[in-house]
């Protein structure tokens, strides 16, 4: 009998990338394609839903044929996603109506404010567990459904779907607008502000809210279950997964009991706890979201906080200030002096996110002398990333009552051995990094091949999930709370920068 696999779909911000997994959770084969960015007004940035159909259907076939596979022998695929991304399609032709409107994407921020004076907006917080804010979907279908002329009629009788990608990408595998499966996950659905974060359903008073018609919402099911069966491109397949990327990195770390948390490194940084069975509320700008359900299980939540900037202050270290050629050079720079030297910055580019919240706040660079080098600012943007961490855990600790025994870490930031050093040092807390460095995409695999009995428990993914790396707390207990103190006062000094504009 010839070996099976799981594939895995990562369908991110910027590209697209199948993956096969074999049993042991080891990569078989990737394929990869980027799509465009498209930015025709300040603020917004779309994406060209059409494209990324057809890249999805290359890639699959590109991995196949690396692996030297066919397709009955993948036993599952699971879909791991950009979150928030809003798209609307046709029902009857299939078409995408305009371009997907993107996570990044402000274009709602008038909305939001609008949306946030009218009667009922406290009970998007209490109902969801996240802020009125233009980061999510809802205000971006209804501006949808405001600007195009007709599309709320449409959409009212039904003739108008909306998704978040992988509800795109399953309806056409699945047959398209020949009984195509629309459907959505409860971690996705969960970043709608449409979703109440109890029942799991979609929230009656929150479509009245937003002014969004249900007829033209996917179905909420669990993360890991058989939607259907692909009809396109690897017929016969079963759709088995699908979960946000984060939750989907959550879920590849293998963090399934309450207090345990990864958080993944790239151009910003988003690190999720698991909370357990129950929902827990954030008093320290923390968001309240679904980790991952299994079928005929209860869903697990997380609390997840967000930095916005991590490595794109390495990117800006070497384009902006061209103080080193490429980015594996801020280690060998930072690590020429011992400290940073009484440097602190503050990479508040376009605000601060998660625990502070403070949009007017900018970038800082404090405490600087004739004796600082560039060493001691390399030290320093490393350093930024580490305490930027803290803050975090430490909100994730008060909110959730648990305390953080280890901190899994992946994304490709990871690559720097004395940033990792830094993590440790500053969470007083070991910091480790698997094996397999492609946590969405195994994430999405794991959650569909359980789904198929292809793994049969967690408990036999965790004996998948390998140490390749691990960092233990070497730094004086003295020294931590006296450069967090410091830190924090950084932190104050970027504060109320931007005022607002003059009446």
């Amino acid at each position: 009998m010839s070996e099976r696999y799981v594939m895995s779909i990562d369908q991110g911000t910027t590209s697209t990338r199948c993956i096969l997994f074999d049993h042991r959770g080891r990569l078989v084969s990737v394929a990869q394609r980027e799509h465009r960015q498209h930015f025709p007004k300040p603020g917004w940035v779309e994406h060209d839903a059409l494209e990324i159909w057809r890249n999805l259907e290359r890639i699959i076939v590109d991995a196949l044929a690396q692996a030297g596979i066919t397709t009955d022998q993948v036993a599952a695929l699971g879909i791991a996603n950009q979150r928030e991304t809003t798209l609307l399609w046709d029902r009857v032709t299939g078409q995408p109506i305009g371009r997907a409107l993107v996570w990044q994407d402000t274009r709602t921020d008038t909305l939001v404010a609008e949306l946030a004076r009218a009667p009922g907006a406290g009970l998007v917080a209490e109902r969801t567990g996240l802020p009125l804010a233009t980061y999510f979907s809802a205000p971006r279908i209804r501006w949808l459904l405001d600007h195009v002329p007709g599309l709320r009629e449409r959409a009212e009788r039904g003739e108008v779907l909306f998704g978040t990608m992988e509800s795109w990408l399953i309806w056409n595998l699945s047959g398209g607008v020949d009984g195509g499966v629309h459907v959505t996950d409860v971690t996705n659905a969960s970043r709608t502000l449409l979703m109440n974060l109890t029942t799991l359903r979609w929230d009656e008073e929150l479509l009245k809210f937003f002014g969004v018609p249900a007829a033209m919402l996917p179905e909420i099911r669990s993360s890991a279950e058989v939607y259907g069966r692909a009809r396109r491109v690897i017929p016969g397949v079963r759709i088995a997964a699908a979960l946000g990327d984060q939750q989907a990195a959550l879920f590849g770390q293998t963090c399934y009991a309450p207090g345990e948390t990864k958080c993944t490194y790239g151009t910003g940084g988003f690190l999720l706890m698991n909370t357990g069975a129950e929902p827990v509320r954030s008093a320290n700008g923390l968001l309240t979201t679904v980790a991952y359900q299994i079928e005929g299980q209860p869903a697990a939540y997380a609390l997840e906080g967000s930095i916005a900037i991590t490595g794109a202050l390495v990117q800006w270290f070497r384009d902006g200030l061209g103080l080193i050629s490429t980015a594996p050079e801020i280690e060998t720079l930072a690590r020429t002096v011992e400290d940073n030297g009484g440097c602190y910055i503050v990479p508040a580019f376009s605000g601060l996110f998660a625990p502070h919240w403070r949009s007017e706040a900018r970038g800082v660079i404090v405490g600087l002398t004739s004796y600082i080098t560039k060493g001691h600012l390399a030290r320093a943007v490393l350093e930024a990333t580490a305490w930027q961490t803290r803050e975090v855990v430490d909100a994730m600790n008060h909110d959730s009552g648990l305390r953080l025994k280890e901190l899994k870490a992946d994304g490709g930031m990871t690559a720097d051995h004395l940033l990792m050093q830094i993590v440790a040092d500053v969470l007083n807390v070991p910091v480790v990094r698997p094996m397999v460095a492609e946590t969405v995409s195994l994430g999405a695999a794991y959650a569909a091949g359980l789904a198929v009995g292809y793994w049969a428990d967690l408990e036999g993914l965790r004996r998948n999930w390998h140490r390749a790396a691990r960092w233990v707390p070497a730094m004086d207990p003295a020294v931590r709370a006296a450069e967090y103190a410091n830190w924090k006062r950084a932190v104050q000094r970027s504060f109320d920068w931007i005022k607002p504009a003059e009446p």
